[in-house]
């Protein structure tokens, strides 16, 4: 990949860019590219043509020339028609290519995002990687769709001026000597509007997570009150997000009056100057006409090209964004010798596990213990005590920073992730649901399922009854998170998904901890068949979980403080049985 050059490198930095985004997109459509090229040939020659035309026209009126009736609407017709025709296809064309380069960008960065850190992605909220997808892709866009445009535009130009100089070449020295005034100023707006748009696309992004909280939260905001705190809130980033907006739009506004001054200064420098030769030399105005015709037609690209400058940046800056995220390396990958996971029964232990987040906290110190296959273990203790990031390290979430977590005898960094994650089974308490049906739902615990298994894991999940119950049964959309079933219906359809698994590990995060006393007894008894049989790790919020187990593990501050049964741990009186006593842990 090629590395980002710092912000500071202005021109090197967008050479660099638009060169990877040819190499690495735009290359690939290539018969595209070269049919834009003709059609911007022939858009841009007709455009030419124009101002030879009305010279021709004012020398024919000049002459009193009859064919003024006939030849020149059919010759104006002709240039126009074709310089339509043109201008269409080339418009579809060049929509088409940008599109594709979008869509293109926006996979990779989702395919990227998808086999990232857990790390990476808790480091931004949702709304702002989303935010990447959307705002930033937009600001791309527009930019390639200016530059394309923007190459026909330098293209017209050329053709313009060639028309010019033919017509007369002492005027078209004059008018040159105007533009090159203006790339200065335009090339500091470019640089303001780059350092602007960074600053909008955080704004854009905080805004966008402050609204999914809120909205999110609504039944809290409702409950306390909070309707004017949350308008504040908002406010305060609307403001941000209309400070940052309204700069941007400052500095693009300067770039038109800019231009507009200098080609108003250039068509005046040239009506003077030529009155002036009339009125001495008794001069006459030849092709002054043509020539003043095509200066006025050459006005509409060039402003464009000083704005393609404007819209350019905020693409680039955009660009930095998505191409940082592609370039991201993530860290949990297979190793270069990993081998799949050993066929077993699902042996797993810690052995001395230390853990440190990226910040510098601590969340695992030395922790052992041993899950025999087909046993449960739970997981006790206070909040913050390590039971999710231990939980974590099993399917290589994270990453050990010391010792090492094994599975049938295989350190979990040495397996293929493919192999490893193929064994384990996750159940948590927010059983959160996918948009779609409740059998695709059910079938990403194995895809390509037949519907008959679906439904038997659905029938063991104690979930056919409800399904059954449903509009469409199998087939009905379960809405944004499973919002459209009850918490008891999504965690069923949660357990019958991994029950299609067929795990040799599971991983339970307390799936009834949040559920209602009907909705828990049919988990619970679906969660009996589920364990029956495998190796059980459970995050344990319920004393009946608890008492269950094998084993049960009581952690703080991300060490194992004391291990053993229930009845042993309340024998000993430690950290267990305070939290017994102390209702830390429910009984049911």
């Amino acid at each position: 990949m090629t590395s980002l050059l710092p912000l500071g490198r202005g021109n090197e930095r967008t050479v660099a860019l638009l060169h990877r985004l040819w190499r690495e997109h735009l290359i690939h459509h290539k018969g595209r590219m070269v049919l834009i090229a003709v059609l911007t040939l022939i858009m841009s020659a007709t455009t030419a043509i124009y101002p030879l035309v009305i010279n021709h026209a004012f020398n024919m009126f000049t002459r009193h020339d009859a064919r003024i009736l006939y030849q020149l609407p059919v010759l104006v017709v002709i240039v126009t028609g074709v310089k339509a025709a043109a201008q269409y296809f080339q418009n579809v064309q060049v929509q088409q290519a940008v599109l594709l380069v979008i869509r293109e960008l926006q996979s990779r960065m989702f395919a990227h995002l998808t086999r990232a850190d857990l790390a990476r992605l808790e480091r931004e909220a949702p709304a702002q990687l989303a935010s990447h997808f959307t705002t930033d892709a937009a600001t791309i866009r527009e930019a390639l769709t200016k530059t394309v445009n923007g190459v026909a535009d330098v293209v017209t130009v050329i053709g313009l001026i060639a028309s010019m100089i033919y017509m007369n070449w002492l005027l078209s020295l004059i008018a040159a000597a105007m533009y090159p005034i203006a790339i200065l100023p335009i090339e500091r707006i470019g640089r303001r509007i780059r350092r602007a748009s960074g600053g909008m696309q955080e704004r854009v992004g905080e805004t966008a997570t402050l609204l999914n909280e809120s909205f999110a939260q609504a039944r809290t905001v409702r409950a306390y009150r909070l309707e004017m705190q949350e308008v504040k809130r908002a406010d305060a980033a609307f403001g941000a997000l209309y400070k940052s907006l309204l700069r941007i739009s400052k500095n693009r506004s300067r770039v038109e009056p800019v231009l507009e001054v200098l080609g108003g200064a250039a068509v005046a420098g040239i009506i003077g100057f030529e009155g002036w030769r009339a009125s001495v030399n008794d001069h006459t105005l030849g092709d002054f006409t043509g020539f003043v015709a095509a200066l006025l037609i050459a006005s509409r690209p060039l402003r464009a090209l000083g704005s393609l400058n404007a819209a350019l940046q905020e693409g680039l800056a955009g660009m930095v964004r998505v191409f940082a995220i592609i370039d991201e390396e993530p860290t949990i990958v297979d190793a270069p010798d990993a081998a799949r996971l050993p066929r077993g029964e699902g042996h797993v232990v810690f052995d001395r596990v230390r853990f440190v987040y990226p910040d510098g906290r601590v969340g695992l110190e030395n922790l052992s213990f041993e899950a025999r296959p087909g046993t449960t273990v739970a997981l006790v203790g206070p909040s913050g005590g390590g039971k999710s990031t231990a939980l974590a390290l099993i399917p290589r979430l994270h990453d050990a920073t010391a010792g090492s977590v094994r599975i049938d005898g295989m350190d979990v960094r040495q397996v293929t992730l493919s192999s490893l994650r193929d064994a384990i089974a996750y159940v948590g308490q927010d059983a959160l649901l996918f948009d779609d049906t409740v059998a695709a739902n059910i079938a990403m615990g194995h895809p390509g399922a037949s519907q008959a298994a679906i439904e038997a894991a659905a029938e063991a999940a104690a979930a056919a009854g409800f399904i059954n119950d449903l509009p469409l049964g199998y087939e009905t959309r379960v809405g944004t998170n499973g919002q459209r079933l009850s918490g008891g219906q999504r965690q069923r359809v949660a357990l019958a998904r991994a029950l299609l698994r067929n795990p040799r590990i599971l991983l339970l995060d307390e799936a009834t901890s949040a559920l209602d006393t009907e909705s828990e007894a049919a988990v619970q008894e679906a969660l009996t068949r589920l364990r029956r049989g495998r190796t059980t790790i459970v995050i344990a919020h319920r004393l009946s979980t608890v008492r269950d187990a094998d084993l049960v593990v009581a952690l703080s501050d991300g060490k194992a403080e004391e291990a053993g049964t229930h009845a042993d741990l309340m024998a000993h009186e430690g950290l267990y049985a305070r939290l017994v006593r102390s209702q830390s842990l429910i009984a049911a």
